[in-house]
């Protein structure tokens, strides 16, 4: 489980970009309903986790470095345990388990976030507040932050606002030894799964049974899924980039495309396998998937500091171009004559290479940044032949290091003849 040293370290970095003077509030995500009195499970705002690894909802985070009570300089509030609460919903956090796994010192009941939060207002020369600043989000639930921005901008006028938001991007891309840690207990527990779904799948089964043996495992090693939806996709589901229905029947002679991860103390895996649902790659099925793993092979090393994610996509897909016509999809006249601003392959490699991992799979990061030490990337390139149902993506997490890319998942199956070996074990 995660150390607090982790916490303690991201609040310290936070701090020091903060400008004299001011304070912080940053709150956790709401409990969100579904319909009559049912709730959906519960997931946490990862800024709030990531700098205290608070995992219920209603707590709220103040940092406020230079305020005059050394009291009020790193709180946390969460919600008073009571025998009612016991009984209807389970343990909450005491003020003493909270001091332990925060390394915050003063931790307050909700009940008194009025006196505190009023205090921090008439006193901070200026106030962060927090909000999704993600690029490719689509907000259309006002969330628990968005509701305080609302009553502080209401409440206190003339305050001065700043948002904590870039602050926190710039700082969680760069993954501290804990973070590396935790995401690679995700990936092991990601292996153990699919180890097990290599001795299940034939023709024959369901999708949803292959998820269930994934789930089987991770729930088994104490993890869940990762804070996406599993992709199980056979047939001319492996070309839909987004599968989610994982409904049909796997059929002899069919890819099955496993897009998937376990999540552990709310970091991430994000793996990616194609497996013969037969046992057997057919000649055609086998060119494809080596293609597409020649490509992540040359990527990989390119996945060094100074890079952006900007260059690894052109260098990408440039390979992945020489592989289309090698594979007769493209010729040198398709890419001749094409259109620049839609390039030939995009008919069969449509997506980016990388995104950031970490506690979000799409992480928060600039696509723009040069990468750093101990960034953690997605490398995913993938061929998608839908008149022939023929999709294929390979999948590994990788993290950023001087001289290139340390392969987080060098220990799970990837090669096609292994794949095959395994299966028909």
């Amino acid at each position: 489980m995660p150390d607090k040293k982790m916490f303690i370290e991201n609040r310290k970095k936070l701090v020091k970009l903060m400008e004299p003077g001011s304070a912080a509030f940053i709150n956790a995500n709401d409990l969100m309903p579904t319909c009559a009195d049912g709730t959906m499970k519960f997931r946490q705002n990862s800024d709030l986790f990531y700098l205290t690894g608070v995992d219920q909802e209603e707590a709220v985070l103040l940092l406020y470095p230079d305020c005059p009570d050394p009291l009020l300089r790193e709180v946390l509030l969460l919600t008073e345990t009571s025998d009612y609460m016991m009984v209807w919903y389970g343990k909450k956090l005491s003020k003493d388990e909270a001091r332990e796994l925060t390394g915050i010192n003063n931790v307050l009941w909700l009940s008194e976030f009025e006196r505190v939060y009023r205090f921090t207002m008439c006193n901070a020369k200026s106030i962060y507040l927090n909000t999704n600043n993600y690029a490719r989000a689509t907000v259309e639930v006002e969330s628990r932050d968005a509701r305080f921005i609302k009553k502080c901008q209401t409440e206190f006028p003339l305050q001065t606002y700043k948002n904590i938001a870039p602050y926190l991007h710039y700082l969680r891309p760069v993954k501290s030894k804990y973070e590396i840690g935790l995401i690679q207990k995700a990936i092991d527990i990601t292996e153990a799964g699919l180890r097990r779904a290599l001795k299940f799948v034939k023709p024959g089964v369901m999708e949803y049974e292959v998820e269930a043996e994934f789930i089987h495992e991770f729930t088994r090693q104490g993890a869940g899924w990762a804070d996406f939806l599993p992709i199980i996709a056979s047939g001319e589901g492996t070309c839909v980039l987004h599968y989610i229905k994982n409904d049909e029947v796997c059929k002899d002679g069919d890819l099955l495309l496993l897009d998937l991860g376990a999540g552990y103390a709310n970091y991430n895996a994000d793996m990616t396998r194609v497996l013969p649902v037969n046992g057997k790659f057919s000649k055609r099925q086998k060119a494809v998937y080596n293609a597409v793993h020649r490509v992540m092979k040359k990527h990989i090393p390119e996945m060094k500091a100074g890079r952006t994610i900007q260059e690894l996509q052109q260098f990408c897909c440039d390979n992945i171009e020489k592989e289309l016509v090698d594979l007769k999809l493209l010729t040198m006249k398709d890419i001749k004559s094409q259109d620049p601003a839609w390039p030939a392959f995009k008919k069969y490699f449509m997506h980016n290479i990388s995104h950031h991992l970490g506690i979000d799979v799409h992480d928060v990061g600039d696509l723009y940044r040069k990468l750093e030490p101990g960034m953690v990337l997605s490398c995913e390139p993938g061929i998608y032949i839908k008149e022939e149902s023929l999709g294929v993506r390979l999948e590994n997490d990788i993290m950023v290091t001087e001289s290139g890319g340390k392969d987080l998942m060098k220990n799970i199956p990837i090669d096609a003849d292994e794949i095959e070996e395994l299966m028909k074990k």
